[in-house]
């Protein structure tokens, strides 16, 4: 065979394959660059939560205050050894998902080797290019963020041969990874006999050799302690909203958590969806205890559309709960399992919503009315009374009384004597005296002390002063002698003050110690000093500290300044921190000022800030502005900035523009920014509209949510209608809910009619009715006639009763004279709500 000539062919046929070859290109080396222009995004620090308060900024990356635990401090203090010793050394930051792993490495190289530089190799191969080339040098850190990413591939082995290499030559040299405990064991761990080839020998050679720092799972107790008083927005809604301490988790998992729970994903994401999202509402509407699946389940049918509906498989709920439970990042689900309160394990078909998205949905659904499948199933399957009696109150704060009715009468049914009460109210607001009697009876009948209270004072309505006595002395004897107090109360308000005397005495020999209070003054008013003293001490000595300031305030002002000032004394000794204000201004009154300022402080640190206002008042009016200054500073700096904006009004008053402005500043940097939005409006009403906009907008700034929405009102008076509505919309994210009225007002004038529907009845939602009845005027002045009548319709819905009339002209002017007088004879429910006639 001529080998030549076959070879000569082989080499032929090589050179016309290689041209189908992929092209061979270089792999790209990653140059270290000082460790400065590196960002803790670019090194893979996750994003942390917005803050409470914080606006929620698509894209912005959030790093909050770094806060350093023990492990920081180990860590630091290995990097710091490295660069003094001239070290190569390979520092391995280990801990669980979500745990801070990547921050606290990120922290201490950027303290510990400031002026290193650093290198971020992507994959294996580019890290196996970089020791290839030789290319780290001295005092530079290789940055292994995830480090099973470069050791456990089919370049792992290699890789680990190569970093080991590194490390044994000279330095100073930092590798830095991060690595999770479960795949720190299963690349250390050695395979016994007979377990398969070993595939990581070169790897367990190289983590053998490492600085382990472990970062721990949670925040210890005290960290936490000084977490919920941080002033970083992050930092303070994670301690808020974490258990057992897992901050970090909530700061890293909480933007992936509220991203899978928006973004739902087909086939199962949109049930999973509805399900969360009706966890939300019963959460932000008051459904406190864990939630039971069958809630869950009966509340979703309308956070659904018609179309998911029709195609939901008959086993949708079981698939929206897998999605419900899925664990983001390893650390953090939307529902969570409840622990057995008497064992191990999960209570069954119970579950709890996370404490972040929580807090989410009270920002992003703040205005969001639940529809009627969750109002249904709260009813039938809410975990308790308590529960149903708080979303009773939320729909009522909504103008629902149906709903509010509906539920207040199943806790009742259930057992819950306190939401007869709430029933009581509805047939008092309806007029109905007898079903109003009706109700108390039965909570009377059901051991309601209370009830009989509410029984006299309808008899006492209905003019039988005998029969009211009667049931308040039953509700006394049935341990309510407070319907004693009451009826003394009302007996003093007709003008029988014998009555009154002889009921409060009652009340008092009951126990009610508030009684011996008003017995005082009976007495005072009837010229018996002595008497009315006993009274005011026995009422003192039962805690009701008041009763000796005000017969402290009667001796005053009979000129008695000395006794006045010893019962003072007793009553601040009692714990009566009005009183500390009063002996305050006395002092102050007799030239004492240290004393004055003594008890000045003594009352703010109880609660009345009074005192410390009238105090740098005082200095003012005494010329002594510089100390009166300094006082309300101080006053700030403890806590009450009040007594710097009540100074900044007065200086506006006193024409020191500059001085009130200056005052209202330091005010608001102190936390009250009220000042600079009531000095904003003074320069409006006086028609200096450029003094106003900057006012508005350091309030604005400041915090001040109504500030935003006069700043958009000054837009609007000027022309700048998207101006005005940017700024509208940003006062209604930041829950000035009165901007959402006034967005829909520039919705319609734009003839934007479905963005200003929309609009209304978020603000109706809300709790705020009037934006749907401007609405309809404003279709009315427009011709639109059968668009007013609808908006009319749904304010009345809402709770707004008083479109009735509106809709009864509407009628008028249509002809339908029979529609109008319906109307305007509307009668109410049997629980009090509206008898809409189209109901």
């Amino acid at each position: 065979m001529n080998y030549a000539s076959h070879g000569g062919v082989a080499a032929h046929t090589i050179g016309q394959l290689h041209q189908y070859l992929p092209e061979q290109r270089p792999v790209r080396i990653d140059r270290p660059r000082p460790i400065r222009d590196w960002t803790a995004q670019q090194l893979g620090v996750h994003p942390a939560i917005h803050g409470a308060d914080a606006p929620e900024t698509d894209g912005t990356f959030v790093l909050p205050h770094y806060l350093e635990r023990d492990h920081d401090r180990r860590l630091r203090d290995r990097l710091s050894a490295a660069d003094r010793n001239g070290q190569a050394v390979l520092v391995l930051v280990r801990g669980r998902s979500c745990t801070g792993k990547t921050r606290t490495a990120f922290e201490a190289v950027r303290v510990c080797l400031t002026d290193w530089h650093l290198v971020f190799p992507k994959n294996a191969e580019r890290l196996l290019a970089l020791l290839d080339a030789d290319a780290l040098a001295p005092r530079t850190v290789l940055w292994l963020n995830e480090t099973q990413n470069f050791l456990a591939g089919p370049d792992g082995e290699q890789a680990a041969a190569a970093l080991h290499s590194r490390l044994e030559t000279a330095g100073p040299l930092v590798i830095v990874g991060t690595l999770w405990p479960e795949y720190h064991r299963a690349l250390t761990t050695t395979p016994q006999t007979g377990q398969g080839q070993d595939r990581h020998p070169s790897t367990r050679a190289l983590l053998d050799q490492a600085v382990l720092v472990n970062v721990p799972d949670r925040f210890p107790t005290d960290s936490r302690t000084a977490l919920s008083v941080h002033r970083d927005p992050s930092l303070a809604l994670a301690a808020d909203t974490s258990t057992d301490g897992m901050i970090t988790q909530t700061l890293a998992a909480g933007p992936e958590l509220v991203d899978y729970y928006e973004q739902a994903v087909e086939p199962n994401g949109p049930y999973g969806r509805a399900v969360i999202t009706a966890a939300m509402d019963a959460r932000r509407l008051g459904h406190t205890s864990p939630l039971p699946a069958a809630l869950l389940k009966a509340a979703a049918r309308d956070y659904l559309t018609h179309q998911q509906r029709v195609a939901a498989p008959a086993t949708w709920f079981t698939h929206a709960l897998v999605y419900a439970r899925e664990t983001v990042k390893g650390v953090a689900a939307a529902l969570e399992p409840v622990a057995h309160p008497d064992g191990m394990g999960a209570l069954p078909d119970i579950y709890r919503l996370n404490d972040y998205l929580d807090q989410h949905a009270r920002t992003a659904r703040r205005y969001a009315f639940p529809p009627d499948s969750f109002w249904t199933a709260v009813r039938d399957h809410a975990a308790s009374t308590v529960d149903l009696t708080t979303l009773a109150e939320h729909a009522r704060r909504r103008g629902r009384q149906h709903i509010e009715a509906d539920l207040y009468r199943q806790a009742a049914s259930a057992g819950d004597t306190s939401a007869l009460f709430q029933l009581v109210r509805l047939r008092e607001w309806a007029g109905d005296a007898e079903g109003v009697e009706r109700l108390c009876r039965q909570a009377a009948d059901a051991g309601v002390a209370p009830a009989l209270g509410s029984l006299a004072r309808l008899r006492d309505y209905a003019g039988d002063a005998e029969g009211a006595e009667r049931f308040a002395r039953q509700a006394a004897e049935a341990g309510h002698p407070d319907a004693l107090s009451d009826q003394a109360l009302r007996r003093w308000d007709a003008g029988d003050a014998e009555a009154a005397e002889r009921l409060y005495r009652q009340a008092a020999d009951a126990g009610v110690t508030s009684a011996l209070f008003q017995l005082a003054r009976l007495r005072w008013n009837a010229g018996d000093t002595e008497d009315s003293e006993r009274f005011a001490w026995q009422a003192a000595e039962a805690g009701h500290t008041f009763a000796v300031q005000e017969m402290a305030q009667r001796r005053e002002q009979t000129g008695n300044v000395e006794s006045a000032e010893r019962l003072y004394r007793q009553a601040a000794d009692a714990g009566d921190s009005f009183a500390l204000g009063a002996l305050a201004r006395l002092r102050w009154n007799a030239g004492d000022t240290e004393g004055a300022e003594r008890f000045a402080w003594q009352a703010a640190e109880a609660g009345d800030t009074f005192a410390l206002n009238a105090l740098a008042q005082r200095r003012e009016q005494t010329g002594n502005v510089e100390s009166a200054e300094r006082f309300a500073r101080q006053a700030a700096e403890a806590g009450h900035p009040d007594a710097l904006g009540a100074m900044a009004l007065r200086r506006e008053w006193a024409g020191d523009v500059e001085s009130a402005e200056r005052l209202a500043r330091q005010a608001a940097d102190a936390g009250d920014t009220s000042t600079l939005y009531v000095l904003a409006r003074g320069r409006e009403q006086l028609g200096d509209a450029e003094a106003a906009e900057r006012l508005y907008r350091q309030a604005a700034n400041a915090g001040n949510s109504f500030a935003l929405g006069a700043l958009a009102r000054l837009r609007e008076e000027a022309g700048n209608v998207e101006g005005a509505e940017r700024l509208y919309r940003q006062a209604a994210d930041a829950k000035d809910r009165s901007a959402l009225g006034a967005l829909a007002r520039l919705r319609e004038e734009a003839g934007d009619t479905e963005g200003a529907e929309r609009f209304a009845r978020r603000a109706a939602e809300a709790g705020d009715t009037s934006a749907l009845p401007m609405l309809a005027r404003l279709r009315e002045e427009a011709g639109n006639a059968e668009g007013a009548e609808r908006l009319y319709r749904q304010a009345a819905d809402a709770g707004n009763i008083t479109v009735l009339e509106d809709l009864a002209r509407l009628r008028d002017e249509a002809g339908d004279t029979e529609g109008a007088e319906r109307l305007r004879s509307f009668g109410l429910e049997a629980d009090g709500s509206p008898a809409m006639p189209w109901n």
